[in-house]
């Protein structure tokens, strides 16, 4: 089986870092990606793509990323659920494994 991932976009708000209850890193943050074609309306359309990252990598994101940044994530699909309110929230995330920072 193979779950790979390869993305390049921008950083949409300041990444976010947490620590879980046992004190592990964790970072979040979305990434904008253009579709690479214009709509009818000759505008370029993106996609809004939550990514996660953990440990030693989370701590990295969270110091030296902010928004706007152009950066290229390889990770893996991740998916899941939660409910709300008695309904069933379905999520879509990318744990990313690498994270390149492609301009200072």
């Amino acid at each position: 089986m193979l779950n790979k991932v390869v993305l390049i976009g921008r950083i949409t708000k300041d990444p976010e870092l947490r620590h879980t209850q046992s004190g592990i890193a964790t970072t979040r943050f979305t990434l904008a990606v253009d579709r690479g074609f214009k709509n009818q309306a000759g505008e370029t359309e993106a996609d809004f793509i939550p990514i996660i990252t953990w440990r030693g990598l989370a701590e990295n994101c969270a110091k030296y990323l902010a928004k706007g940044r152009l950066v290229a994530v390889a990770g893996r699909i991740q998916t899941g659920s939660y409910e709300k309110d008695g309904r069933r929230i379905y999520t879509t995330d990318i744990n990313a494994d690498e994270v390149k920072f492609l301009e200072w």
